[in-house]
């Protein structure tokens, strides 16, 4: 069953993508850098490429990997909110057939007191709801 507010059908999954990138607010942040872990779902209709067994009726999970990679590892952002969109925003202006993403980006080296795997974001995008902007252009592979 899904989760209430999430898209229904088939997704592409991509777990724990680790990288290492320069993302926050603090000047330590920006100069050492730090670990960043990824999540990303991709719902699209995956019937045609279960019944073809070809790669053309899909997406390439390492096509969106790509994405995650460069933006990750890439320009540095101050909240992970913007590096969660742009790989959101990106992913749906490449491939059309995606009609949703949800992204995760979580950060497992924060100064908190006490034990914890991450903090982080999770957002979702929608393609009817949220247009992907230009703004990405520079991201595109």
């Amino acid at each position: 069953m899904a989760e209430q507010g999430l898209p229904r059908g088939d997704k592409l999954v991509l777990r724990g993508l680790k990288f290492h990138g320069y993302h926050g607010v603090k000047v330590e942040e920006k100069k050492l850098g730090q670990k960043f872990l990824i999540d990303v779902d991709a719902w699209m209709d995956l019937r045609q490429a279960g019944k073809t067994d070809s790669l053309a009726d899909t997406v390439s999970y390492t096509d969106i990997y790509r994405i995650a990679k460069e933006i990750v590892e890439g320009q540095s952002q101050n909240l992970l909110e913007s590096v969660a969109h742009l790989i959101a925003d990106t992913t749906l202006r490449k491939f059309p057939q995606i009609s949703a993403v949800r992204v995760t980006v979580g950060k497992p080296h924060v100064a908190v007191q006490g034990s914890i795997d991450y903090l982080g974001v999770e957002i979702l995008r929608n393609r009817e709801d949220d247009k992907p902007s230009s703004a990405v252009t520079s991201f595109m592979l």
